[in-house]
């Protein structure tokens, strides 16, 4: 008897289909598939036949949860960087003796010399000392790391600021205060570790170093504005080493809290043989020219708005400044560093002229103040796009030295504008003396528009 004919099995019964369902054959057998990308949002596509590992999707939520929750200010996403806040809190507190000490000194020194020469020598040689000093320690900090840099030579710098008090105080010969003061240019500059900092963490996001550097430059501005009033109300209300004392325990706080907070450290960078200075990187001669000409500005602004109406009006000047910097820093900056450094130069030539322009029409305080206050405007912006071009200038490793290198030229342009405001107010008058900001701001125009320094790729 023959056998039956063999039952067919019957197909199994498809799913409801819909428009992302992706038919597919898998061991013989129509599957439905999700057609939705792991882009998309919606379910992970298997990779290899088999199905998305649920680490990767919890990642993956993970991630789109933060990136929603991320503040929309650019300052607030930028402390909001692992380690950010610490060490800017450490920076902020060495960074204010800054403008502390260099007052305290002057007054702590005429006021038992009564002298004002010798104290404004003895801070000028401190002055020349950092010049000098100044790119060694940032030279062994790029080498050796900031931490086992910097803490020994604040320690060494406060000591410096202790054996000038102690100097002072039992009238040792004026000799001993020349060398106490100079042994303060061991001071490791905090703001160039800072901005290293930011520049290790955030290296390759452009938009977030312009945050950072103008944040830096804000908080330059905001302690040199904040530094010289406590350092004279210390020495006024208590007793005349107060400011020094007060600025050397912050210098040695600050630096030691910053220090502390090693998992924003850039790695020490060891130099070999082939290891050149940054002096001779193309470009950085001229990078510095223009710092030097800038710090004449200031310099030479200082000296004449104190002869003309009194040291409390510069706070204007910095505040203006401050304000200017906060707000550069959130804009999204032009993709031509140099051409937004020659629109910068030549907005501070134009703004400079207007205390000039006051002081000559108008005998108002005011005006003065107001006309201080709109000059401001153009520093912190100069300044900002000024280290961007550094840093940029800068051979990677060499970070440290380099920012230290364009503030020893800054420095070197303050204590020349200091000398020639002075000279103008004593021969001319406080009136033409503010010819001396507005033609060393010329001259830093000049020096960047001649295109002296060649340009690196954006």
């Amino acid at each position: 008897m023959p056998n039956p004919p063999a039952t067919r099995p019957r197909p199994a019964a498809l799913p409801a289909l819909s428009p992302t369902t992706l038919l597919a054959v898998t061991g013989g057998q129509l599957v439905a598939a999700p057609r939705t990308s792991p882009e998309s949002g919606g379910p992970a596509a298997p990779e290899s036949g088999g199905p998305a590992a649920p680490k990767d999707v919890r990642r993956r939520a993970a991630g789109q949860r933060a990136a929603r929750r991320a503040p929309t200010n650019p300052y607030l996403r930028l402390l909001a960087t692992p380690g950010a806040r610490a060490f800017t809190a450490g920076n902020l507190i060495a960074r204010l003796p800054m403008g502390m000490l260099g007052v305290s000194a002057i007054i702590m020194i005429a006021g038992s010399r009564d002298s004002y020469a010798l104290a404004g020598a003895v801070t000028a040689t401190g002055l020349a000392a950092t010049a000098v000093v100044a790119p060694f320690t940032a030279r062994l900090v790029d080498r050796f790391g900031q931490a086992r840099i910097a803490v020994p030579a604040t320690a060494l710098a406060v000591l410096g600021s202790l054996a000038l008090v102690l100097c002072v105080h039992y009238d040792a010969p004026a000799w001993t205060l020349f060398a106490a003061y100079a042994a303060t240019a061991t001071t490791p500059n905090t703001g160039g570790m800072s901005r290293a900092r930011w520049a290790h963490l955030h290296r390759g996001d452009q938009a977030a170093l312009h945050t950072a550097n103008s944040f830096e430059q804000a908080a330059d501005e905001l302690c040199f504005m904040l530094g010289p009033v406590v350092a004279a109300t210390l020495c006024g209300a208590l007793f005349p080493e107060a400011g020094t004392l007060v600025g050397a325990f912050l210098l040695m706080t600050g630096v030691l809290v910053f220090a502390a907070q090693r998992t924003t450290e850039p790695p020490p960078t060891p130099r070999n043989r082939t290891a050149v200075s940054p002096l001779r990187s193309p470009g950085m001669p001229a990078l510095l020219a223009v710092f030097l000409a800038t710090g004449a500005v200031f310099g030479a602004l200082e000296v004449v708005s104190i002869a003309h109406a009194g040291g409390a009006i510069l706070a204007l000047q910095a505040a203006g400044s401050c304000a200017a910097g906060l707000l550069y820093g959130s804009l999204r900056p032009a993709r031509n560093v140099h051409r937004r450094l020659l629109l910068c130069l030549t907005a501070m030539t134009a703004l400079m002229s207007l205390p000039l322009l006051a002081a000559s029409s108008t005998a108002s305080l005011p005006a003065l103040a107001l006309c201080l206050l709109l000059a401001g405007a153009a520093t912190a912006p100069t300044m900002v796009t000024g280290m961007t071009l550094v840093q940029r200038a800068t051979p990677p490793g060499q970070l440290n030295e380099g920012m230290t290198l364009s503030v020893t030229a800054l420095l070197g342009g303050v204590a020349a504008g200091a000398a020639g405001g002075g000279w103008l107010v004593e021969h001319t008058g406080t009136v033409f003396g503010y010819a001396a900001p507005m033609s060393a701001a010329a001259l830093a125009l000049a020096v960047a528009a001649a295109g002296a320094f060649r340009r690196r790729p954006e």
